[in-house]
């Protein structure tokens, strides 16, 4: 059974979100053998009610890495085998999926969407009244995609450090 937690974190860089939520993270209690302490940190909240939340520890236990859920959701995936599974928790492959059937729907509007995106990388914070103003069709809303893709940024600042960090997925989008 999970703890579940809700927190306001919202900075101004990437250093502060790495800061911030390793700190919160460190203030976890100890797992046990065979009785592993699980988290879900409720993070953002969506226009239709969803959670998206931070699950801990991932399956692959890599420390401090979290897994991004979104609560009544169901995403795509497709193995390298070719199998297909649905699960809660958002690819980058779902991201951009849904971020090019909205640029093939709507390119001026798209324009637009990217410019938010290009300001979540760049830990801005959005005006949730700002994702109203957009109007497509395809795939999921575009709050829900855009406070996904923010901790999608976070997680892969945290996972790669001394690396690329949120990098590799913006690259995914700027190609789109």
């Amino acid at each position: 059974m999970a703890t579940i937690l809700p927190v306001t974190i919202n900075e101004n860089s990437r250093a502060d979100y790495r800061r911030t939520l390793t700190e919160l993270f460190l203030n976890e209690p100890n797992g046990a053998a065979g009785a592993p302490s699980n988290f879900e940190y409720n993070v953002e909240t969506d226009n239709a009610g969803n959670r998206i939340y931070l699950k801990r520890p991932t399956n692959l236990n890599k420390g401090f890495d979290f897994e991004v859920r979104v609560s009544n959701q169901r995403f795509k995936h497709v193995s390298k085998n070719g199998r297909v599974s649905h699960s809660n928790r958002p690819s980058h492959d779902n991201i951009l999926d849904d971020l090019a059937a909205k640029k093939a729907e709507d390119p001026a509007q798209y324009s637009s969407l990217r410019a938010i995106i290009d300001r979540i990388f760049n830990c801005n914070e959005i005006d949730p009244l700002e994702y109203n103003a957009f109007t497509f069709q395809s795939g999921y809303p575009v709050d829900m995609i855009c406070k996904c893709i923010k901790w999608l940024f976070i997680e892969q600042d945290i996972t790669y450090w001394n690396w690329s960090g949120r990098n590799m997925l913006y690259n995914g989008i700027r190609s789109i």
